[in-house]
């Protein structure tokens, strides 16, 4: 239902928020931000996914010596984050630039993110992933 309201709003993703009022995921991708160097996920038990493409980033951070925790995040951290992305099995590794009308930092996909699609697809393409 909730990508419908998407759709409808002529978006292409929205936040999922938990019971509590903070950050799960996205509708249908696991949603990354980056505070001073830091790649932050919501934990699972705020409700993200588990998921594969999750996994591979968790890993690529740790080879390419870049901070990933876990935690909770709210809206507010979304929206002063210095970079934000996503994840998922059909959209592998896509930047957000703005969200709710706001430009996240300077609405441009950032380094660590670039980063770290360089390093999905180098890792894609050693496995025989197609991309």
């Amino acid at each position: 239902m909730a990508k419908v309201e998407c759709i409808k709003a002529g978006v292409m993703e929205g936040l999922m928020l938990n019971d509590e009022g903070t950050v799960a995921e996205c509708t249908g991708d696991t949603v990354f931000i980056v505070k001073n160097g830091v790649v932050i996920t919501p934990k699972i038990s705020d409700g993200a996914l588990d998921g594969i493409t999750r996994a591979v980033i968790f890993d690529l951070c740790e080879r390419m010596n870049i901070d990933i925790i876990e935690d909770t995040i709210t809206r507010y951290d979304v929206y002063t984050a210095d970079e934000v992305f996503l994840t998922g099995t059909a959209a592998e590794v896509i930047p957000v630039v703005n969200i709710d009308d706001r430009e996240i930092a300077d609405a441009v996909p950032g380094p660590v993110y670039k980063q770290l699609l360089e390093g999905f697809r180098e890792e894609a393409q050693n496995t025989g992933i197609a991309i």
